[in-house]
């Protein structure tokens, strides 16, 4: 099943993306809908909430007087935390059963407008943030839903800024013009992205590119190695020592394919091969790929590896899995690192890249090429490496 967080700032025009999305096929999960579902009168949670803050709480019908516990918990911290330890565990809970009956192929869009500010991009194949700017949310917060315009601003302050929402945002709807201009960008989206997506998360299968097309530097491949490696993390947990971005996206100023490679180091393989590291690396979108087992190693020895691939049709993303402290493990931190900080050679594999890229028609005839200079460059690493004192990351034990 495809998992989709959709999340944006108050009067950005989330609501409308998720009706669009669920025209379009998609179940929606309202986060807001189900926290007023598990506090409706007769629940647990709302008579556990009068408990706490005594009877005025309620409405004369019996129903939660928002309001009014508003007014209790507003700047009071502790309150407020007393409050969410009795709702959370309902709006979980509910979201579970919600989710547990939905059928494996469906495309789960879960409306979350705290998602950014609980950190819960990870647990998503996908992040989308509706956003616009403050002084147009301001403007259709006062215009159309009536606010007063110190409640808007106070509102909008309260939540998580843009920069945040898009270190998080997979895919950013901008909504600054109509809505029919929004409806357009989501179906494109659904089209384009979430139905391929949803389809390879049946199927296994993982993107790739076609050929070796090499980009500019780009700003954002940090942030993109940020968000699948969080998403690594929440699959798999604790069976991941070390979490890194490899590769050439990951030496900044050096051109490259629109590739985003990330290492995962395990104790051991045999941590890699367990059924239960496959199944929740295949769930969370990262497919194994069975019959890539190896690196050919610049020692002239095979160094073992285990490998995955981003079912995201727009995100490549190949994870190689090595054991920590292994040659192979080693050399891809070692090689960014001594990139990063040699310029000269940085801008002598570039070289070599842009000739390869012109010249060879495929992926893997390119990669197949490369590997002649990565052999030759692996001594002049080590001696880096020796001469400044490099060494890998001590791992957590």
């Amino acid at each position: 099943m495809l998992r989709v967080g959709l999340t944006g700032g108050i009067g950005s025009g989330k609501s409308t993306a998720a009706r669009a999305l669920a025209a379009l096929g998609a179940t929606v999960v309202d986060a807001d809908a189900v926290a007023r579902e598990v506090v409706e009168p007769g629940t647990p949670a709302l008579a556990a909430i009068a408990a706490r803050f005594g009877p005025d709480v309620l409405a004369p019908d019996g129903s939660l007087d928002r309001p009014a516990l508003g007014r209790l918990v507003f700047g009071d911290p502790a309150a407020l935390r007393d409050l969410e330890g009795i709702t959370h565990p309902a709006i979980w809970a509910r979201t579970a059963e919600l989710v547990a009956a939905l059928p494996p192929d469906a495309v789960l869009v879960h409306d979350m407008p705290l998602l950014v500010e609980k950190s819960m991009a990870g647990e998503y194949h996908l992040v989308l943030v509706v956003g616009a700017s403050e002084e147009t949310r301001l403007r259709r917060l006062v215009t159309d839903r009536g606010m007063a315009e110190a409640d808007a601003r106070a509102r909008i302050g309260a939540q998580a800024d843009d920069p945040a929402r898009r270190a998080a945002a997979d895919v950013w709807l901008d909504n600054e013009g109509s809505r029919e201009a929004l409806d357009v960008a989501v179906r494109r989206l659904w089209h384009e992205r979430l139905e391929p997506f949803a389809a390879n998360l049946r199927t296994g299968t993982r993107s790739r590119l076609p050929a070796p097309v090499l980009c500019p530097p780009d700003a954002a491949w940090p942030e993109a190695a940020r968000r699948l490696l969080a998403r690594v993390r929440h699959a798999v947990g604790d069976a991941a020592v070390t979490l890194d971005h490899v590769g050439s996206t990951a030496v900044a100023g050096l051109p490259a394919k629109d590739v985003v490679d990330l290492q995962v180091g395990v104790r051991s393989l045999a941590d890699a091969d367990a059924p239960a590291f496959v199944d929740a690396m295949a769930s969370m979108g990262f497919p194994r790929v069975g019959e890539n087992t190896e690196d050919h190693g610049h020692d002239g020895t095979v160094w073992p590896k285990r490998f995955h691939g981003s079912a995201d049709p727009a995100r490549v993303a190949p994870v190689h899995v090595r054991e920590v402290g292994s040659p192979g493990w080693e050399f891809a931190l070692l090689f960014r690192d001594w990139l990063r900080a040699e310029g000269a050679e940085r801008d002598a594999y570039a070289v070599v890249k842009a000739d390869l890229a012109g010249r060879l028609a495929t992926t893997e005839e390119y990669a197949d090429a490369k590997e002649p200079w990565f052999s030759a460059a692996w001594p002049r690493a080590q001696e880096w490496a020796r001469r400044t004192g490099w060494a890998p990351p001590v791992p957590p034990s």
